[in-house]
């Protein structure tokens, strides 16, 4: 029997999408996985990359904004100070975060040896969210090897949903994980391309809103009742990690900007930061490098702040595009203790007609 049409996914917003819909059409952006589906253990890797060349000897500007601390990311505080990343960005779970962190530093060393002796040592990133409802959090399971293999599957085409960093995390109560969008919009005679990648882990159902449409009100069961009161009213203790790109001319304190607006596309599908909420986004530009080793620092033109509209618009719509992704994606998971995360596909087979409904 083949499996069920899944409903067409709504295009946030007027701003088009790049030819892939990802963030890898931003030019030399790519994106790799590897997935554990062991069981109990329902875990993975995702690895960003900026592009092909050494991360370390060509540094991409980047700058980062926190907008609920409550996460134990690793390499924030060095990309606050430089603006620059040294590494591949890397999403796990939130005991993987050393292993990562490891990893990233031994694959550094080993494209330049002289990293931590006569050149200074190298800045891992890694972002994490908690995936423990789904996954075994205490079995460690992340190892080095996991980040090895997600770095070498990079490409420009990857799977979404239920895969690598994604595999055990939850989303309004249903399957979250990885999501991915894009959008183009034309600054100052020229076309840009912002492009994101989430790693959503983090909502409440009744809180679910797609496309301005407040779905989760009719999806949550009984959502007058006091079960359902209490349902809104528990405490959000999810996370979500955004990652912005773009190939628009930038530097990290334009980045910072950018980056702060993909809270707005976070805030439209219904997030309130709660307190135990780690939201962090990440905006990079593959405009121009900087090379480890320069004296001197070569920037293109870059654009006036007053011409950086179209791409905070960009920025909120593809965050936006990129969580409702997740969603769309996923495939449902059974795991720790038998706990099952349903994806939007089986907990709402006639999600297209509520929808219809609700937008008429």
């Amino acid at each position: 029997m083949s499996a069920p049409q899944m409903p067409h996914m709504p295009h946030i917003g007027v701003l088009p999408s790049g030819a892939l819909g990802t963030i890898a059409d931003v030019s030399g952006v790519t994106v790799g996985h590897c997935t554990l589906d062991q069981g109990p253990i329902q875990t993975g890797v995702t690895v960003i990359r900026a592009h092909r060349d050494d991360p370390y000897r060509q540094k991409v500007p980047a700058a980062a904004s926190v907008i609920n601390g409550f996460g134990k990311s690793i390499g924030l505080v060095q990309i606050e100070e430089l603006g620059v990343l040294e590494t591949p960005i890397a999403l796990t779970n939130t005991f993987g975060v050393a292993a990562v962190a490891q990893a990233q530093i031994r694959a550094a060393i080993a494209s330049n040896p002289q990293i931590g002796r006569e050149w200074p040592t190298v800045n891992p990133l890694v972002f994490e969210c908690n995936d423990g409802y789904l996954n075994d959090l205490q079995a460690l399971a992340i190892q080095e090897t996991h980040y090895a293999q997600a770095l070498d599957r990079a490409a420009a085409s990857f799977d979404r949903g239920s895969v690598g960093a994604g595999r055990g995390m939850s989303c309004f109560d249903l399957k979250g994980g990885i999501g991915s969008s894009s959008r183009v919009v034309s600054v100052a005679g020229r076309g840009f391309t912002v492009g994101a990648l989430v790693l959503a882990n983090f909502g409440r159902l009744p809180m679910l809103t797609v496309d301005g449409v407040p779905i989760g009100r009719e999806l949550a069961p009984a959502q007058r009742t006091q079960a359902a009161h209490a349902a809104v009213s528990k405490p959000e203790q999810g996370s979500i990690i955004m990652i912005a790109a773009t190939d628009a001319p930038l530097d990290a304190r334009q980045l910072k900007r950018l980056s702060m607006r993909a809270a707005a596309g976070l805030a439209r599908t219904g997030s309130a930061y709660g307190h135990g909420s780690g939201d962090i986004a990440l905006a990079f530009s593959t405009a121009w490098t900087v090379a480890h080793d320069g004296d001197f620092v070569s920037t293109p033109p870059l654009l006036n702040d007053a011409r950086l509209d179209p791409l905070f618009h960009a920025c909120a719509d593809s965050v936006e595009q990129a969580i409702v992704d997740a969603l769309w994606s996923a495939t449902s998971v059974t795991g720790r203790d038998g706990h099952t995360r349903l994806s939007l596909r089986d907990a709402v087979p006639d999600l297209e007609q509520r929808l219809e409904q609700r937008s008429a």
